[in-house]
């Protein structure tokens, strides 16, 4: 039991690293490379994503147990995974690099209720009061800004969708974080180097092309696997409903790049919507306080009394 709360923590330190990345670091790094096709960029973030898993294997010394992990189970639920990460990948390359950042950020503010949705459906984890409560606020901020966009376009709900089934599915598959993101990354490889071939022989590539251009494609690799390695950590960590929640960090400041730094529009009814959401965010993270603190008052006591 002792171990338990430093789980959390780090649970914690990993989720918030891992929605840091996505929401400001990889935004600004994907427009750096907005002239660069969008099916380029997802095959280059693959291909140099498996050396740095590998490296991650070895200095964690799990490398020579690989093997382990082939079996059609395991191999089954990480080729599903693969996929919806990949999906995600290339959808939110189209939405940086052709100034749809906003949108990108609402996919991303649907997705926690997605995740909560699918945390009560197949893992039986239900909201108390607050957090009911939480999930309401989120909810209006949302329809918000879905009804002022005029619809729910084709970004944010490709992004929701697909990133909440694959944190579903990873919580449970049994591999490690390390592992799993190898798995992933092996599976897509040949694929991904297939499209960047195919790529080359029209004539239409970027990589080698330059330093900067070749510099930045393989670098994509490691920004690709730092967050997804932390995220897949924290889903092992942390309840579901937890992590999806938490996810709201990201596209704040996907939105946030993308007006301030991006220059694309945000307007009042945005800004009201955001409102609702970070006010979710509050309310939610003074019941996860409080309930710890409930929870370690009768610990204490049990304790005194021995």
């Amino acid at each position: 039991m002792s171990d338990q709360p430093a789980e959390s923590t780090r649970g914690y330190v990993y989720a918030v690293s891992a929605y840091l990345i996505w929401g400001l670091v990889l935004p600004i790094y994907m427009k750096l490379l907005s002239h660069v096709s969008p099916m380029e960029i997802v095959a280059h973030r693959i291909l140099w994503a498996l050396p740095f898993a590998l490296l991650v294997l070895a200095k964690a010394g799990l490398l020579r147990d690989v093997g382990r992990l082939f079996t059609p189970r395991i191999l089954g639920l990480m080729t599903l995974t693969a996929t919806l990460i990949s999906i995600n990948w290339g959808t939110y390359v189209v939405a940086i690099i052709t100034g749809h950042g906003v949108e990108a950020a609402l996919g991303y503010y649907i997705n926690p209720l997605i995740n909560v949705l699918l945390a009560a459906v197949f893992l039986g984890e239900r909201p108390n009061r607050p957090q009911a409560a939480a999930i309401a606020l989120a909810a209006f901020g949302v329809l918000i800004l879905t009804v002022k966009a005029g619809g729910l376009p084709w970004i944010s709900l490709i992004l929701a969708g697909s990133f909440g089934l694959y944190g579903l599915l990873r919580k449970t598959v049994p591999v490690s974080a390390s592992e799993g993101f190898f798995l992933e990354i092996a599976i897509l490889f040949l694929p991904a180097l297939g499209l960047a071939v195919w790529v080359a022989s029209t004539g239409q590539n970027h990589f080698g092309s330059n330093g900067r251009e070749t510099a930045l494609l393989i670098g994509a690799g490691a920004v690709t696997a730092i967050p997804l390695i932390l995220y897949a950590a924290a889903a092992r960590l942390l309840r579901f409903t937890t992590v999806g929640l938490l996810q709201y960090i990201a596209p704040t400041f996907i939105a946030l790049t993308a007006v301030f730094v991006f220059g694309e529009p945000f307007g009042l009814w945005q800004g009201v919507a955001f409102g609702f959401i970070w006010a979710a965010l509050a309310v939610y993270t003074w019941s996860m306080f409080a309930g710890r603190r409930s929870a370690r008052r009768p610990a204490t006591e049990a304790c005194a009394a021995e």
